[in-house]
């Protein structure tokens, strides 16, 4: 691991942190010979945060299929947007969820990653449909994607309200969308069209202040992180650490 500001490594045996220099006398106590534990290193190595990019390509998605919802463009319209969605969102909603994975962020990573997908399922649903066109798989999908949305989403109320918010609102779109594309109902499709709306508000603040948050580096508009939030921005070193030992990629199973 990288001591911080200093690029010291350091050693993690048994969840304790030891200077690397440190262990040069236990080694040449043991007539050169190291036990396992004194060579395994782990590296950390600093990246920016995934977050802003994230929220943001969310709240363009969720825009575009809003207007076409809520009918502000025609329906021939619908064309058009499976390719902003191929092209844009998706792809930026993937990468900043194997971004966040790297950055040990479980729970943005797994969210984010699903939204991509979703986006993607829906352009190339949409693409395959004639213009106003519905479909049941589609739908069910859709529900079923909700109903895994609330079970994820649970995992950060205590930590992140404002990310357990913005799954939850998704989850309620998705819900309403899938009903949609399997009864065909207007209202209900209207319904899911305005349920965007705070949708958008939420990651466009979201995107802004995790933003400001990664450039300036603290908080600057509020985000009501909780726990072990956070301690992620306002934890020393070796808080950040602590539990690292039982991470995954240094553990040896999943």
């Amino acid at each position: 691991m990288i001591d911080g500001g200093t690029g010291t490594e350091r050693l993690v045996t048994d969840g304790r942190a030891g200077r690397a220099g440190g262990g040069g006398d236990a080694h040449a106590a043991g007539g050169g010979r190291g036990s396992p534990d004194d060579l395994v290193r782990v590296m950390l190595r600093p990246i920016a945060s995934s977050a802003p990019l994230a929220f943001f390509a969310f709240g363009v998605g969720t825009v575009l299929y809003t207007a076409l919802q809520l009918q502000w463009v025609p329906l021939a319209q619908a064309e058009p947007l499976t390719v902003i969605l191929l092209a844009f969102v998706a792809p930026l909603e993937i990468i900043t969820g194997l971004i966040a994975f790297a950055a040990r962020d479980g729970g943005l990573a797994t969210i984010m990653l699903m939204f991509g997908a979703v986006w993607t399922s829906i352009a190339i649903t949409m693409r395959l449909s004639p213009p106003g066109g519905r479909s049941a798989m589609l739908g069910i999908f859709l529900l079923t994607v909700a109903a895994m949305l609330v079970a994820m989403s649970s995992a950060s109320a205590r930590t992140r309200p404002l990310l357990f918010v913005l799954a939850l609102l998704a989850a309620t779109r998705f819900t309403l969308s899938g009903v949609y594309e399997i009864n065909g109902s207007t209202a209900v499709e209207h319904a899911s069209g305005w349920v965007g709306i705070p949708i958008v508000a939420i990651a466009l603040y979201a995107g802004t202040a995790f933003l400001l948050e990664d450039t300036m580096r603290r908080t600057v508009l509020p985000v009501a992180r909780r726990r072990t939030a956070r301690t992620a921005i306002e934890g020393d070193l070796s808080q950040q650490v602590q539990r690292v030992t039982q991470e995954a990629g240094v553990r040896q199973q999943l």
